[in-house]
């Protein structure tokens, strides 16, 4: 019982509640841009702030409900396919970011090791999302190709939106840090 009052207490609920108003907000920022949008990822930073801040039970539940919620509310990102496999894929950057956080010594580049692996398994999961959610097992030559797309939106698509996180994330946690926001 200790343990879940610790889990779920006010000052985490409140950390998370601001995170996914910032992932319902931010994306306003690039909303005439679309492209400009999905190359920045600005969704994805709350949520992996959320993972740091408030530990991977509440990045992941922020994750997977983020981008449904907007999409139900905004529109965008598209319900079918985009929202649902984004869902999939913040939900593992709030896991894999809260759980190495908080597992491994707090030492600057764990935060970089912490982010990067989420990120990287994040899209892995959001390749697997897509390839589900589209149908795109159907047949070899049809993985085959959905392989390379995936590669390609996955991870080279992706630059712009990992440089701006692993310029960005590691900053903000080691501000949080010193602030004694968190621990």
């Amino acid at each position: 019982m200790e343990n879940t009052k610790k889990t779920f207490s006010a000052r985490r609920m409140t950390s998370s509640a601001v995170c996914l108003a910032l992932c319902m907000l931010l994306p306003l920022i690039t909303g005439q841009n679309p492209m400009l949008g999905s190359a920045l990822g600005l969704m994805h930073i709350p949520v992996l702030l959320c993972g740091f801040v408030s530990g991977p039970m509440h990045g992941a539940i922020i994750g997977l409900i983020a981008p449904l919620m907007r999409s139900a509310i905004f529109g965008m990102p598209p319900m079918i396919p985009m929202a649902v496999s984004m869902s999939y894929e913040l939900m593992t950057y709030g896991l894999i970011s809260g759980a190495l956080y908080a597992a491994l010594p707090k030492k600057t580049i764990n935060i970089y090791i912490s982010l990067i692996t989420a990120m990287i398994l994040g899209r892995i999961v959001f390749g697997a999302a897509m390839a589900i959610v589209t149908g795109a097992t159907a047949s070899v030559s049809i993985f085959l190709t959905a392989t390379q797309t995936f590669t390609a939106a996955a991870f080279t698509d992706a630059i712009p939106a990992l440089i701006v996180h692993i310029a960005l994330i590691p900053i903000i946690v080691i501000a949080l840090q010193k602030a004694k926001v968190i621990s």
